[in-house]
């Protein structure tokens, strides 16, 4: 019997589905890889596709679903954690909406994926990002302030989502967004990202996303739909309106489940990643 090389300790959780990382942009927040094994034998920089968790920081089990798709198309898959609680012990919400009691968190996901690419071969000028219910709602927000760094977006499901509309206030739309971030939007470097949006024909219950008082809630929200299907083909209308090219995908027999709806996730990433394997 062949014993099998033993690597160590260093080498072994950092390659496959990695330990967890805290960031040195700000040790609060951490992430974990899936490195695939081409890593170890090719010089060419791996595409990298960034995975957002939602509310309930499943960040993990979304990392270990598409081992296999990394392993199999040669992409690093890097699943970002942002607890709940910062500042607030009762927030579930801060990263969904980018900025948070002085926190900008698309400027800590930058700093992750900048750290990842001085750990691993990436190439990280450009990345796919994708997130599913509150990932969902982060990842277009993203694609508003930094679509120069977006190879293309998968947006999942989100219940609360943001016009490109300068009339509606922000998170509604985004009146006062240049005044608010620093920098205006960018309509026609969005309209160079590949767009895809994704939910579950069955996504239909409202008592999360209709929630008047709470938090992460505005007066509006409800304007353009009072379910998910409805607020996403909402979006998905608005930016075709702006010459933004979306696919859309409504998955039939799924609720609001982000593994149902993977396999149109893992067809749009085929399309936008360079295939390295």
């Amino acid at each position: 019997m062949t014993t099998p090389r033993v690597k160590t300790t260093k080498a072994f959780y950092r390659t496959g589905s990695t330990t967890w990382f805290a960031s040195r942009h700000d040790q609060r927040f951490s992430y974990g890889l899936h490195i695939p094994s081409v890593h170890e034998t090719t010089d060419t920089p791996l595409p990298l596709m960034v995975i957002q968790h939602g509310t309930g920081r499943t960040a993990s089990q979304y990392r270990d679903a598409m081992a296999e798709f990394s392993e199999r198309h040669g992409c690093v898959v890097l699943t970002p954690m942002f607890p709940a609680g910062i500042d607030d012990p009762e927030d579930l919400h801060n990263f969904k909406f980018i900025e948070y009691r002085g926190i900008r968190y698309d400027e800590q996901l930058l700093g992750i994926v900048a750290e990842a690419g001085e750990r691993f071969h990436i190439d990280t000028e450009r990345f796919l990002l994708q997130g599913f219910s509150g990932g969902g709602q982060f990842a277009h927000r993203f694609l508003y302030l930094h679509p120069d760094r977006l190879s293309g977006v998968s947006i999942g499901a989100p219940g609360r989502v943001t016009l490109i509309d300068p009339d509606r206030e922000w998170w509604l739309g985004t009146k006062g967004f240049e005044q608010r971030f620093g920098a205006p939007l960018r309509l026609e470097d969005i309209r160079k990202v590949p767009v895809h949006m994704v939910v579950g024909a069955e996504d239909t219950e409202t008592w999360e996303i209709n929630n008047p008082g709470d938090s992460n809630w505005m007066d509006g929200a409800d304007a353009v739909g009072r379910t998910r299907v409805e607020r996403i083909t909402a979006l998905r209308d608005n930016y075709t309106e702006l010459g933004i090219d979306v696919t859309l995908d409504i998955v039939p027999g799924v609720g609001h489940q982000g593994m149902g709806v993977l396999d149109a996730v893992r067809r749009f990433a085929e399309r936008v990643l360079p295939r390295v394997v």
